[in-house]
């Protein structure tokens, strides 16, 4: 990829991870506080800002699609292989360090932007464990543990669930599976009252579902020079932060790119966020089992998100808009395993995480 190109893809991950970084701070859209609405006090007006994402993101994504705009077999969520192993690991492991940390690795960079320090400890380590997990210590022992156990999807085209489905009928349902979806999360999200009342978690959502096909958008269109092309993309925030981190030590003879855009634009998106409301303050752990937690949880996400292909941004609502099989599966793990680190955290011990009682409206 030429220069102009590379710093032309990462504009428009900045402007989008601005967005982005905005919906965090001001719309408060965060997938490990809805679960954690959800889990401890039944409040699901947050799972319902993040379904109603994904339904805006899927409807709009998919229709692009079908009009031949986009083509999403030529990203990494629709490949013939799905490593079904490492989805489930990997989603079990990212959800229990985010429960650890509190966040996810999108939340982490919206936190440095509000002037959080732990943050900036939870990405330095998730960076380094992502990139281990991909080409380091880790990365032998995934191999070794996941490729044995890939499910071959060639038959169907990929792992596109209307492709499966397209398949095994035998009827060409065009974009009428992801549409059918897309409407009934809308339908979820938007039929409790107290959501809609709710206007910032309204627009948060409908911020992040269209940022994320502004990605898909950017890398899909303004990347297609035959001459320089540019994988097709959108937001996801594991790997991304081990690039940022390399592009930050090795500036002079790094390429910035579509990812690195979008971490500094989360970054400044909540640090603008944080500003306007006026909540921007310097925090700090408050002791050595804090920092602790911090440290193990940011390497779970960092080396579990390798593993999923993914985080909650990543498979739950980019991964989602193209029917990858994946995100389900993905999301559910990691739904079970914050649900797990909620519960030791509150037990502390493993029959928390079986106790029901952890999860009472009380807490």
């Amino acid at each position: 990829m030429d220069v102009g190109t590379a710093q032309t893809m990462a504009l428009y991950g900045l402007a989008g991870g601005v967005v982005l970084g905005l919906a965090a701070r001001v719309g408060r859209f965060c997938t490990m506080g809805a679960l954690e609405d959800a889990f401890l006090g039944a409040d699901r007006r947050r799972l319902r800002s993040w379904a109603l994402a994904i339904a805006v993101a899927m409807a709009l994504s998919q229709s692009l699609a079908f009009a031949g705009i986009l083509d999403f077999h030529h990203s990494i969520y629709l490949g013939s292989g799905f490593p079904w192993l490492g989805a489930v690991l990997g989603g079990l492991m990212f959800g229990g360090g985010m429960a650890l940390v509190g966040t996810c690795g999108y939340g982490t960079l919206a936190r440095i932007g509000g002037g959080d320090l732990r943050a900036v400890v939870t990405f330095l380590v998730m960076a380094v464990s992502a990139y281990m997990a991909m080409r380091g210590l880790t990365g032998v022992l995934r191999q070794a543990l996941i490729d044995p156990w890939i499910v071959s999807f060639e038959a169907t085209g990929g792992m596109a669930l209307d492709g499966i489905i397209d398949a095994l009928s035998g009827v060409d349902s065009g974009p009428a599976t992801g549409l059918l979806i897309a409407a009934a999360l809308a339908y979820w999200a938007l039929k409790d009252q107290r959501f809609r009342v709710e206007t910032r978690l309204v627009l948060s959502g409908i911020a992040v579902g269209l940022a994320i096909v502004g990605g898909w958008l950017a890398t899909g269109l303004a990347g297609s020079d035959p001459f320089a092309p540019q994988r097709l993309e959108s937001f996801t925030f594991v790997r991304p932060l081990g690039d940022t981190l390399i592009y930050l030590m090795t500036f002079s003879g790094a390429t910035v790119t579509f990812g690195v855009g979008s971490v500094i634009g989360v970054v400044a998106g909540a640090l603008a966020g944080a500003l306007f409301k006026r909540e921007f303050r310097w925090e700090a752990c408050d002791d050595v089992r804090e920092l602790r937690r911090h440290i193990v949880g940011a390497f779970l996400m960092g080396t579990g998100g390798v593993m999923a292909f993914g985080c909650t941004i990543g498979q739950g609502i980019t991964a989602a808009s193209t029917l990858s099989i994946s995100a389900p599966v993905v999301m559910i793990s990691i739904a079970i395993g914050a649900r797990a680190g909620l519960a030791w955290l509150i037990e502390g011990s493993l029959r928390g995480v079986f106790a029901a009682h952890a999860f009472s409206r009380d807490g």
